[in-house]
Protein backbone atom coordinates (compact mmCIF):
# COMPACT_ATOMS: atom_id res chain seq x y z
CA UNK A 1 0.00 0.00 0.00
CA UNK A 2 2.22 3.11 -1.50
CA UNK A 3 1.19 5.81 -2.62
CA UNK A 4 2.89 9.30 -3.81
CA UNK A 5 0.65 12.83 -4.35
CA UNK A 6 2.74 15.47 -6.13
CA UNK A 7 0.86 18.84 -6.62
CA UNK A 8 0.94 19.66 -10.27
CA UNK A 9 3.31 22.07 -11.46
CA UNK A 10 3.41 24.17 -14.43
CA UNK A 11 6.33 23.59 -16.45
CA UNK A 12 6.05 26.49 -18.17
CA UNK A 13 6.62 28.57 -14.71
CA UNK A 14 9.47 26.64 -14.03
CA UNK A 15 11.46 24.39 -16.23
CA UNK A 16 12.75 21.79 -13.52
CA UNK A 17 10.51 20.11 -10.62
CA UNK A 18 11.15 22.09 -7.06
CA UNK A 19 12.73 20.89 -3.85
CA UNK A 20 10.24 18.16 -2.48
CA UNK A 21 9.57 16.56 1.19
CA UNK A 22 8.89 13.02 1.10
CA UNK A 23 6.92 12.15 4.31
CA UNK A 24 5.25 8.85 5.59
CA UNK A 25 2.27 9.49 7.00
CA UNK A 26 0.40 6.59 9.54
CA UNK A 27 -3.01 6.20 10.52
CA UNK A 28 -5.33 3.82 12.48
CA UNK A 29 -4.00 0.18 11.67
CA UNK A 30 -0.42 -1.31 12.42
CA UNK A 31 1.16 -2.21 9.27
CA UNK A 32 3.42 -5.09 10.20
CA UNK A 33 5.68 -4.16 7.76
CA UNK A 34 6.08 -0.91 8.82
CA UNK A 35 6.56 -2.02 12.25
CA UNK A 36 9.97 -4.29 11.20
CA UNK A 37 12.99 -3.45 9.87
CA UNK A 38 11.69 -3.25 6.70
CA UNK A 39 10.56 0.39 7.63
CA UNK A 40 14.44 1.49 6.39
CA UNK A 41 13.48 0.33 2.91
CA UNK A 42 9.87 1.19 2.64
CA UNK A 43 10.66 4.89 3.93
CA UNK A 44 13.79 5.60 2.32
CA UNK A 45 14.13 9.29 1.88
CA UNK A 46 11.68 9.86 4.05
CA UNK A 47 12.77 13.34 6.09
CA UNK A 48 9.18 14.01 7.71
CA UNK A 49 6.68 11.32 9.48
CA UNK A 50 3.17 12.51 10.38
CA UNK A 51 0.63 10.30 12.59
CA UNK A 52 -3.39 10.69 11.99
CA UNK A 53 -4.57 8.94 15.01
CA UNK A 54 -5.38 5.57 16.67
CA UNK A 55 -2.04 4.28 16.60
CA UNK A 56 -0.02 2.55 19.66
CA UNK A 57 2.76 5.53 20.97
CA UNK A 58 5.03 2.48 20.69
CA UNK A 59 4.32 1.90 16.95
CA UNK A 60 5.01 5.63 16.84
CA UNK A 61 8.00 5.33 18.65
CA UNK A 62 9.63 2.47 16.93
CA UNK A 63 9.00 4.78 13.34
CA UNK A 64 10.70 7.70 14.72
CA UNK A 65 14.04 5.80 16.02
CA UNK A 66 14.24 3.77 12.87
CA UNK A 67 13.70 6.88 10.71
CA UNK A 68 15.65 9.36 12.79
CA UNK A 69 13.42 11.95 11.13
CA UNK A 70 10.51 14.01 13.19
CA UNK A 71 7.40 12.87 13.90
CA UNK A 72 4.40 15.27 14.32
CA UNK A 73 1.38 13.58 15.55
CA UNK A 74 -2.53 14.33 16.46
CA UNK A 75 -4.52 11.65 19.36
CA UNK A 76 -7.41 9.72 17.56
CA UNK A 77 -10.43 9.10 19.04
CA UNK A 78 -9.41 5.66 20.67
CA UNK A 79 -5.85 7.31 22.41
CA UNK A 80 -2.76 4.85 22.46
CA UNK A 81 -5.35 2.23 20.78
CA UNK A 82 -4.33 -0.32 23.37
CA UNK A 83 -0.44 0.34 24.34
CA UNK A 84 1.25 0.30 27.41
CA UNK A 85 0.94 4.36 27.17
CA UNK A 86 -1.27 6.89 25.29
CA UNK A 87 1.75 9.55 24.37
CA UNK A 88 4.57 8.28 22.16
CA UNK A 89 7.61 9.51 23.59
CA UNK A 90 10.09 11.37 21.09
CA UNK A 91 7.36 12.97 18.95
CA UNK A 92 5.70 16.19 19.00
CA UNK A 93 1.91 16.56 19.91
CA UNK A 94 0.65 19.63 17.15
CA UNK A 95 -2.94 19.10 18.65
CA UNK A 96 -4.19 23.34 18.00
CA UNK A 97 -0.50 24.13 17.49
CA UNK A 98 1.47 25.26 14.25
CA UNK A 99 5.37 24.55 13.72
CA UNK A 100 7.67 24.82 10.98
CA UNK A 101 9.57 21.93 9.59
CA UNK A 102 12.08 23.02 6.86
CA UNK A 103 10.05 25.54 5.50
CA UNK A 104 6.43 23.77 5.69
CA UNK A 105 4.04 25.34 7.91
CA UNK A 106 2.18 22.16 9.90
CA UNK A 107 -0.71 22.26 12.36
CA UNK A 108 -2.79 19.35 13.92
CA UNK A 109 -6.79 19.09 15.52
CA UNK A 110 -7.01 15.85 17.31
CA UNK A 111 -9.99 13.39 17.89
CA UNK A 112 -13.44 12.79 16.04
CA UNK A 113 -17.14 13.93 16.90
CA UNK A 114 -18.41 13.27 20.23
CA UNK A 115 -20.74 9.81 20.33
CA UNK A 116 -20.63 8.63 23.83
CA UNK A 117 -19.91 9.70 27.71
CA UNK A 118 -15.74 9.56 27.40
CA UNK A 119 -15.41 12.82 26.00
CA UNK A 120 -11.54 12.73 26.03
CA UNK A 121 -10.30 13.48 21.79
CA UNK A 122 -13.72 13.43 21.29
CA UNK A 123 -15.31 16.58 20.21
CA UNK A 124 -18.66 18.61 19.69
CA UNK A 125 -18.90 20.55 16.45
CA UNK A 126 -18.60 23.41 18.92
CA UNK A 127 -16.40 22.16 21.01
CA UNK A 128 -13.88 21.96 17.59
CA UNK A 129 -15.28 24.83 16.31
CA UNK A 130 -13.36 26.51 19.81
CA UNK A 131 -10.30 24.75 18.77
CA UNK A 132 -9.78 26.08 15.54
CA UNK A 133 -10.27 29.80 16.67
CA UNK A 134 -7.44 28.99 19.22
CA UNK A 135 -5.33 27.94 16.10
CA UNK A 136 -6.43 30.98 14.43
CA UNK A 137 -3.81 33.61 15.89
CA UNK A 138 -1.06 30.79 14.93
CA UNK A 139 -2.56 30.88 11.28
CA UNK A 140 -2.47 34.68 11.04
CA UNK A 141 0.87 34.82 12.04
CA UNK A 142 2.32 32.73 9.67
CA UNK A 143 0.15 34.97 7.04
CA UNK A 144 2.35 37.55 7.89
CA UNK A 145 5.33 35.59 7.86
CA UNK A 146 5.41 33.69 5.10
CA UNK A 147 2.49 34.95 3.05
CA UNK A 148 0.53 32.08 3.48
CA UNK A 149 -1.99 30.33 6.96
CA UNK A 150 -0.85 26.63 6.54
CA UNK A 151 0.41 23.95 3.96
CA UNK A 152 -0.41 20.32 5.99
CA UNK A 153 -3.37 20.61 8.35
CA UNK A 154 -3.27 17.04 10.06
CA UNK A 155 -6.47 15.50 11.66
CA UNK A 156 -8.00 12.28 12.93
CA UNK A 157 -11.42 12.84 11.86
CA UNK A 158 -12.06 14.44 8.19
CA UNK A 159 -14.30 17.12 6.91
CA UNK A 160 -17.85 16.62 7.04
CA UNK A 161 -19.60 14.94 3.46
CA UNK A 162 -15.61 14.12 2.55
CA UNK A 163 -14.41 10.61 3.44
CA UNK A 164 -16.92 10.43 6.71
CA UNK A 165 -19.71 8.03 7.19
CA UNK A 166 -22.86 7.95 8.04
CA UNK A 167 -22.88 6.79 12.04
CA UNK A 168 -22.21 9.30 14.85
CA UNK A 169 -18.68 7.99 15.47
CA UNK A 170 -17.52 8.59 11.99
CA UNK A 171 -19.36 11.99 10.66
CA UNK A 172 -16.75 14.52 9.57
CA UNK A 173 -16.38 17.97 11.20
CA UNK A 174 -18.39 20.89 9.56
CA UNK A 175 -15.84 23.48 10.11
CA UNK A 176 -13.22 21.10 8.61
CA UNK A 177 -14.51 22.00 5.84
CA UNK A 178 -14.52 25.59 6.72
CA UNK A 179 -11.16 25.94 7.25
CA UNK A 180 -10.36 24.60 4.06
CA UNK A 181 -12.25 27.04 2.17
CA UNK A 182 -11.24 29.49 4.25
CA UNK A 183 -6.95 29.09 5.17
CA UNK A 184 -6.73 26.86 2.20
CA UNK A 185 -3.65 24.06 3.08
CA UNK A 186 -2.23 22.33 0.80
CA UNK A 187 -2.65 19.44 2.32
CA UNK A 188 -5.61 18.07 5.04
CA UNK A 189 -4.41 14.28 6.07
CA UNK A 190 -6.91 12.33 8.29
CA UNK A 191 -7.66 9.07 9.09
CA UNK A 192 -10.39 7.61 11.15
CA UNK A 193 -12.21 6.22 8.67
CA UNK A 194 -11.07 2.59 7.53
CA UNK A 195 -10.49 1.44 4.06
CA UNK A 196 -11.87 -1.88 3.59
CA UNK A 197 -12.16 -1.53 -0.53
CA UNK A 198 -9.70 -0.40 -2.49
CA UNK A 199 -12.66 1.45 -4.79
CA UNK A 200 -13.59 3.60 -1.64
CA UNK A 201 -12.65 7.53 -2.70
CA UNK A 202 -9.61 8.50 -0.32
CA UNK A 203 -8.08 11.17 -1.81
CA UNK A 204 -10.65 14.38 -2.54
CA UNK A 205 -9.48 17.85 -4.33
CA UNK A 206 -11.19 20.83 -2.91
CA UNK A 207 -10.16 24.04 -4.17
CA UNK A 208 -6.28 24.26 -3.38
CA UNK A 209 -6.66 21.42 -0.76
CA UNK A 210 -6.11 17.76 -1.59
CA UNK A 211 -7.84 16.38 0.92
CA UNK A 212 -6.15 12.47 1.60
CA UNK A 213 -7.21 9.48 4.19
CA UNK A 214 -4.14 8.41 5.06
CA UNK A 215 -5.69 5.07 6.84
CA UNK A 216 -2.50 2.41 7.08
CA UNK A 217 0.35 4.60 5.95
CA UNK A 218 1.05 7.01 2.55
CA UNK A 219 4.03 8.00 1.31
CA UNK A 220 3.44 12.02 0.05
CA UNK A 221 5.95 14.19 -1.88
CA UNK A 222 5.53 17.63 -0.47
CA UNK A 223 6.97 20.33 -2.88
CA UNK A 224 8.89 23.10 -0.86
Amino acid sequence: MRHALTPFVSVRAIAYPPRSMRVLVVSDQVVESLNSPALTHIARGVEMALSCGDLPAEYLEFIVSMLNVPLYYVMGNHGGSGGEKTFPDGCENIDARAVEYQGLLIAGLEGSMRYNNRPEFQYTENEMRAKVAALTPALLKNRVQHGRFLDVLVTHAPPYHIHDGTDLPHIGFKVFTWFVDQYKPRYLLHGHKHIYDQREEAITQRGATSIVNTYGYRIIEISK
